[in-house]
């Protein structure tokens, strides 16, 4: 069972949504406004929420940008905007995962529990050392040479995945059965997030430092 508030303005949508969710046993809470949600999420976090765009006094990615500032809870966007651009701006700003309007509980429920076992994920004990990478699990910590990465919750784990297999080439299947807890997907989502883990590292896909592509294959990280 998860805590998970349900963002959204129209009430038939979040009925249904709040009705299944209880039916599934989570415990569900929900606000029609992106300001009442900031002002719940502050006060009692919940462990996940469920984010609709269209709320009527704030636009979807900057509440967004706003529940990032106060917390790391895992966000399932649900836009009706299904376009490329709008699914890398929503990811940029912070959203783990994604749902295109309409979509059935069993689909909100299976993005749901992937997240929730990523959130709960018993993490390693030990520090992972690569070149001037170190990346401690346990306190969800990264560092480059001495300074400390400020990383998403998807970008550290995608950085400690790799960090833990050096030299190793893992595939996009992987990553993504693996980190995003999914067995199909779009490659692009790995991509996005490879590509800025890469700036945060100061290196590019053509100019790579410690992640480097293996064409058709996958990924590798190795220290320079």
């Amino acid at each position: 069972m998860a805590t998970v508030l349900v963002v959204e303005d129209d009430e038939f949508v979040r009925s249904a949504i709040i009705r299944d969710l209880v039916g599934r046993s989570h415990a569900v809470r929900s606000a029609g406004r992106a300001l009442d949600a900031l002002r719940d999420i502050a006060h009692y976090p919940p462990d996940v929420v469920i984010l609709d765009l269209g709320l009527p006094d704030l636009d979807g990615a900057e509440a967004l940008k706003m529940l990032r500032a106060i917390s790391d809870v895992p966000v399932i966007v649900a836009t009706a905007r299904d376009d490329e651009r709008e699914i890398i701006r929503l990811l940029r700003a912070g959203a783990d995962d994604y749902l295109v309007k309409p979509f059935s509980g069993d689909h909100l429920n299976a993005r749901l529990e992937a997240l929730l076992r990523r959130a709960r994920a018993v993490p390693a004990t030990r520090t992972i050392r690569v070149g001037g990478l170190s990346v401690d699990p346990d306190r969800r910590e990264a560092f480059l040479d001495g300074t400390q990465l400020e990383l998403t919750r998807r970008e550290f784990d995608l950085l400690a995945y790799l960090c833990a297999r050096p030299g190793t080439v893992v595939s996009r299947k992987e990553l993504l059965a693996e980190v995003w807890r999914q067995s199909y997907g779009d490659d692009q989502t790995i991509d996005v997030h490879l590509s800025w883990l890469r700036r945060k590292l100061g290196e590019s896909a053509s100019q790579p430092r410690y992640l480097h592509t293996v064409r058709g294959v996958g990924v590798r990280i190795s220290a320079p």
